[in-house]
Formats: C-alpha cells, sequence, structure tokens
C-alpha cells in the first residue's frame, strides 16, 4: 500500500437539517445522513474517491463500531481495525436553514488502554509504503505522544508523515518527531506560537518550523483567507476559492488528502497544494457530513467551478 491512513478517534457522523435550533424545545430535524468520519477516516475516504487505494489504520468498538464499518463497506479502502472495549463516539451536526449557520456536537470518545494502543503501533511498525498520515484527536488515555512515536517508527523506514491534530498532541509530535508535513489550521498555528498571529506571524511561525527541522513542509489552512505553503526554498500564499459553501464540514480533510493524494500521482509539492484547496473546496459544496465529489474538485482545480477570492477577508481560525 503507498497510504496508510491513522484515525485512533474515528466517529459516526450523523448531521441533518433543521428549520431553527432552540433551546428547551423538541427540535424536529430532517434530511439525516449518516458518514463514517474522524480526520483519518475523511482523508482515507477522498483518496479511494479520488481514485486511490489506501489503508486505514481504525480503532473501533461496540455497537457503534459496527455501524462505523458498516458505513465503509463497498469504499475502496483496506481497513484494518483495532478493537476496543468502548464503544466508538457518535458525533451530530444540525444545519440550521433559516440562518445558515451550523451546530456540530463532538464528543471525546472512548478510553483506550496501553494493549490496544501496541496494537496499533504494530500496524505502523509493520506499513512500508510511501506516506503515513496521522490525523484528528488522541482517544481519551492515549498519551500526547502516541502520534510521535508512529511518527518516529514510520520515519525510521523512509516513509513520509504527514500530521494533522491540535493541542498538546500536535506540539508534542513536533518536537519529539521529524515529519514531511504538517497542517495546522490557524488556531492550531497560534497554539505552537503561543500567541495570536497576524499576517506577518502567520509566515514566521510556519517558516520557523520548517527552520527548526520539525517539518519539511507546513500548510496552514486559513479558511475564507485560503491557504499558505512554506518548504526549505518554497513560500506560496493562495487566495481561497469562491464557492457556494453548504457545509464547512471536512473541508480541513479534504485538502490534506487532495494534496497527499496529488503527491501520491507524482505532482510537485506546489501543484499538490493547489489541488488540496481545490479539494476543500469542493467538500464546502456539499451539506453535512459528506465530504467532497470527484467532479467537483476537478472542476476547481480546472477552473471550471469557483473562482479565487479578489481580496481574502480577516484572518479566521
Amino acid at each position: 500500500m503507498t497510504i496508510l491512513a491513522v484515525a485512533l478517534n474515528p466517529s459516526v457522523d450523523v448531521s441533518s437539517d433543521a428549520a431553527r435550533v432552540l433551546p428547551t424545545r423538541k427540535v424536529r430535524t430532517h434530511n439525516q445522513r449518516r458518514h463514517a468520519g474522524g480526520g483519518g477516516v475523511n482523508v482515507a475516504r477522498v483518496i479511494a474517491m479520488l481514485g486511490g487505494r489506501p489503508e486505514l489504520l481504525m480503532m473501533c468498538g461496540g455497537e457503534t463500531g459496527a455501524l462505523l464499518l458498516d458505513a465503509l463497506a463497498g469504499a475502496s479502502i483496506d481497513v484494518v481495525t483495532v478493537k476496543t472495549a468502548e464503544p466508538t463516539r457518535l458525533a451530530f451536526m444540525v444545519y440550521e436553514e433559516e440562518t445558515g449557520l451550523e451546530y456540530r456536537f463532538v464528543p471525546d470518545g472512548p478510553a483506550v488502554t496501553s494493549e490496544e494502543i501496541e496494537a496499533a503501533m504494530d500496524v505502523v511498525r509493520a506499513f512500508k509504503g510511501e506516506f503515513l498520515v496521522l490525523s484528528g484527536s488522541l482517544p481519551r488515555e492515549a498519551p500526547d505522544y502516541t502520534y510521535a512515536r508512529m511518527a518516529a517508527v514510520a520515519a525510521s523506514a523512509g516513509v513520509k508523515v504527514v500530521l494533522d491534530t491540535s493541542g498538546k498532541p500536535l506540539l508534542t509530535t513536533l518536537k519529539q518527531a521529524k515529519v514531511f508535513l504538517v497542517k495546522p489550521s490557524l488556531s492550531e498555528l497560534e497554539t505552537i506560537a503561543g500567541k495570536k498571529l497576524d499576517e506577518r506571524g502567520i509566515a514566521e511561525t510556519a517558516r520557523h518550523i520548517v527552520d527548526e527541522g520539525w517539518s519539511d513542509y507546513v500548510t496552514v489552512t486559513l479558511g475564507r483567507s485560503g491557504a499558505l505553503l512554506v518548504g526549505r526554498d518554497i513560500s506560496l500564499r493562495l487566495p481561497a476559492i469562491h464557492v457556494p459553501v453548504r457545509s464547512a464540514v471536512g473541508a480541513g480533510d479534504s485538502f490534506l488528502a487532495g494534496l497527499v493524494w496529488k503527491l501520491m500521482e507524482g505532482a510537485p509539492i506546489e501543484e499538490a497544494f493547489r489541488f488540496g484547496l481545490a479539494a476543500g473546496a469542493a467538500a464546502a459544496v456539499t451539506p453535512g457530513t459528506e465530504l467532497c465529489h470527484r467532479e467537483d474538485v476537478f472542476a476547481i482545480y480546472e477552473g471550471r467551478l469557483g473562482e479565487p477570492e479578489k481580496e481574502p477577508e480577516a484572518l479566521e481560525s
């Protein structure tokens, strides 16, 4: 396998629509949808949709774990599971039709044991492909250095490690294990910097990560303000692509998956970055947790759908 996506804290994502969300009252919803979710799962789903055949390492358990596996049935994904004693989390999103706002409810997920973590480590040790994507939050009781251990094992075997997480696991992994590419949002980059960042601060912090040798490349996703790519010999800022937004769910995961898939196809990093931006925009076109559609990704990438924002708006986390 060329890519192994890791989802240690996946979810069953349920989304629906409501005319209006009100406190204490019974809110009637409609158009219910259910998808397999979580960072690594979403990355694998998008790469499979684009035509790849990823391997997915997923920790799951209980009745919701069975639902998760059922939601992935039929996808061109080779799923390797580590069974957990506690059940997989279930996340819920409601789109409010009157305002266009989304309400997202994301539980912290199951507690895992050291034995379950070691079983996942064994899968990473055995992987000999090109890319390891560590994406999403860690489950409860997993040490902050879990991703750092996986990254170190993979890098020592010549695997390119791609990191997309937040908080202490993000900082710990960057400081303890060299990665090929890290994809923080603005808020996650500010966590690394320890302060609020303006335009100059964003570029300087991304450059610092590269100069310190923590990551070969940094891609910072900035919502409606586009994205930034920084490497040893490159600094590229692209504006957001204007599309009719239905949902922001999965846009970052789609961006990362599109970028990695394009790299797998042999594209240079600049081209892969542009393709990732198109995939992220395509995810915004779809409702709920549906992620992007292949035809939308290529239409946006080829300029047949959407257009760059002429003036980037204020930076968003």
